[in-house]
């Protein structure tokens, strides 16, 4: 029974002989072309090679910055953008339902833009300015650490 086995048309493939003579079709140079870098023995190049130009690992800086492992990244809210809002008391909750903040990260609030209203506002920091804008407009920032 094994002796009649024999692989399905079309799953083989003659085998493509090159440089065995020009009458093979690719004879002579091998089907690599007439000189050049490619047309040579051991043509391969080492990874990252660009043709001669710069490397892309040598074209970045040398030394990379530093990021202090401890720092806290926190989602930043204008006090310009609570003008928006009615005057009101406001927890990063709230300021999440209103989509002012995603709330992935801590919530700070900078004291960029007007403020008329009053806002009594819990979050987790903010800056010199906000909290001097938010007073001066008669709310308050209560800071609730994360």
């Amino acid at each position: 029974m094994v002796h009649i086995l024999k692989p399905n048309v079309g799953a083989t493939h003659k085998i493509h002989r090159r440089a065995r003579g020009n009458a093979s079709g690719s004879g002579t140079t091998a089907g690599r072309g007439t000189k050049g870098q490619q047309s040579r023995s051991g043509k391969g190049r080492r990874a990252g090679f660009e043709g001669g130009q710069t490397p892309l690992i040598r074209r970045q800086p040398k030394l990379g910055g530093f990021t202090r492992p401890g720092r806290i990244e926190f989602e930043v809210l204008n006090i310009g953008t609570l003008e928006k809002l009615d005057a009101g008391s406001y927890s990063v909750n709230a300021l999440k339902k209103a989509r002012l903040v995603s709330g992935k990260h801590p919530v700070k609030i900078l004291g960029s833009g007007e403020l008329t209203k009053k806002f009594t506002l819990t979050v987790h920091a903010a800056s010199k300015s906000a909290k001097a804008a938010v007073e001066k407009a008669g709310g308050s920032i209560v800071i609730h650490k994360a």
